[in-house]
């Protein structure tokens, strides 16, 4: 039963975090394949620490493309510098990058490709569960304490790369704590920023960069007390990102998701190609609760989803309206079977997911995001309202 009053806290990391330095890494990897063979098989990891980057992994083309380990090495090169790392401890420049990708499992391959395995149908890369989730707590039917966190990051990124501020460095972190009243947020009671500076920015002046941002961000007249306004509790920040911490692939999968507002299959996203259910049935699943809140079937929907490798279809859907929905469950989970094909090859059809699409989702956030043009996030769309209504009615 839900709490009637209750304090709920999410957080977000910038694009500069070690953490996701590796990210966006095995994404560029990612896409780098794609863009040459839609149908590549990619599992790539990064591992980042001081001036070094270590790359290792998977990978197989099906059309005869070959991606160089120099043009893989590359790839991670440009995602350094774009995020603006050029520090004496990492530099994209005077990095030294260690390669060892090498070509995928046979075994694997003759498991999951259609026809090969024990059944005619593509089947799942690999067992696993997979949720989803919307509420109508914002308009992008994601949790609010993580919509916030995220954006905080993303204009002070933006501040940084436009010049306006030279005082901000790449590597951040930000914490929103929101004060519900049942389902629904009512105020902000604490923000946390700890964002890493160039020497001599003293913390007053640091804080004051900060402060428009947030308030530019809450909504009116929810910025928090002065005394649970927090910027760099700990003080000085001026060695960060890879130089002051490693980072890997993969260890930010809830402020990837949900901000801990809905479970976690426990997979990660990033370096995975979209024949891995890990990320393509997680986004169909997201795709799946997100319709269902847009055609005012519930105001929250979790959806789980269960697969073994080798095999097509799920071998399980559940849907959670949390007390909220105005249909059966079981008949909104029957309806969902019917619209959406939940197989990988279903999942990638559907979505249109074999395309160089991943490296924008490495940071802030692979939910929430306005669907563009060229493809990216399209698991994002609404295009099942109509259907969900009409058979639903």
């Amino acid at each position: 039963m839900p709490l009637k009053s209750h304090e709920f806290t999410s957080e977000s990391v910038a694009e500069g975090h070690p953490d996701k330095v590796a990210d966006q890494i095995s994404d560029a990897i990612v896409d780098l394949f794609l863009s040459r063979d839609p149908s590549a098989k990619v599992a790539v990891e990064t591992l980042c620490t001081t001036n070094l980057v270590v790359l290792a992994g998977e990978v197989r083309t099906n059309n005869g493309a070959v991606i160089s380990k120099e043009e893989m090495n590359e790839a991670a090169r440009k995602v350094v510098r774009n995020i603006g790392y050029e520090q004496d401890g990492f530099h994209w420049k005077n990095m030294t990058i260690e390669n060892y990708v090498h070509g995928q499992s046979a075994e694997i391959a003759k498991g999951v490709e259609e026809g090969q395995g024990l059944f005619k149908e593509e089947g799942a890369g690999d067992q696993g569960i997979m949720f989803g989730y919307a509420t109508t707590e914002t308009p992008e039917l994601m949790p609010a304490t993580l919509v916030y966190s995220h954006q905080i990051l993303e204009k002070l990124a933006e501040l940084r790369h436009s010049g306006k501020n030279p005082q901000l460095e790449p590597d951040a972190k930000s914490q929103v704590t929101l004060q519900y009243q049942g389902s629904r947020p009512v105020g902000v009671n604490a923000v946390v920023v700890s964002h890493q500076h160039k020497e001599h920015v003293s913390q007053e002046e640091l804080r004051e960069i900060i402060r428009p941002v947030v308030a530019s961000v809450l909504p009116e007249g929810w910025f928090p007390p002065e005394g649970k306004f927090y910027v760099n509790p700990t003080g000085s920040f001026c060695i960060g990102g890879p130089d002051g911490d490693s980072g890997l692939t993969g260890r930010k999968i809830i402020v990837d998701t949900y901000g801990g507002a809905a479970p976690h299959g426990g997979g990660a996203f990033s370096g995975k190609d979209p024949s891995k259910v890990d990320r393509s049935a997680a986004y169909a699943t997201r795709y799946l609760a997100k319709n269902v809140v847009a055609a005012g079937l519930a105001e929250r929907c979790t959806i789980q989803v269960s697969y073994a490798i080798g095999v097509a279809q799920p071998l399980s859907i559940y849907v959670d309206t949390h007390g909220t929905g105005k249909a059966d469950e079981a008949r909104i989970a029957k309806t969902l079977r019917e619209l959406f094909d939940l197989s990988p090859r279903g999942i990638r059809t559907h979505l249109n997911l074999n395309a160089p699409i991943y490296s924008p989702t490495a940071a802030y956030g692979h939910f929430g995001r306005k669907p563009g043009a060229d493809g990216t996030f399209s698991w994002e769309k609404t295009a099942l309202v109509d259907e969900l209504k009409r058979l639903m009615n």
